[in-house]
């Protein structure tokens, strides 16, 4: 298992908070920022504001790489809404993410819920 995925899982339950870097709280963000083992990551980002070529100019600034198939540890970017992005930890058979909805980091089995608009792996 990826060591990505390993930390990731290690988040499980943490409460969502918007812009939220520690085990106190996270966003999306946050949460692929601390299964990357990355610190420092930026509360300016362009997932807020629906631009999928915005938030992949971010994602490659971060030292992100597109590729074609995501795998266990890579990023998914996903559109849950017409104006929202979302970064989700590929599991092999799921996702962790940051669930706003429900309030906590989330694991959920089986394909994404919602259109997968790219895939993104560290170097």
């Amino acid at each position: 298992m990826s060591e990505v995925v390993e930390r990731a899982r290690t988040l499980v339950g943490v409460p969502f908070r918007l812009h939220g870097r520690g085990r106190d709280g996270l966003d999306c963000v946050g949460l692929a920022a601390l299964a990357l083992g990355r610190t420092g990551v930026t509360n300016a980002y362009g997932l807020r504001s629906g631009d999928a070529v915005r938030a992949e100019i971010w994602l490659r600034a971060a030292g992100l790489r597109p590729v074609e198939h995501g795998g266990a540890g890579d990023l998914a970017l996903v559109r849950p809404g017409p104006l929202q992005l979302h970064l989700m930890i590929a599991t092999g058979d799921g996702f962790v993410h940051a669930h706003a909805g429900l309030g906590r980091v989330v694991e959920t089995p089986g394909p994404s819920p919602w259109p997968v608009l790219g895939w993104w792996a560290a170097d």
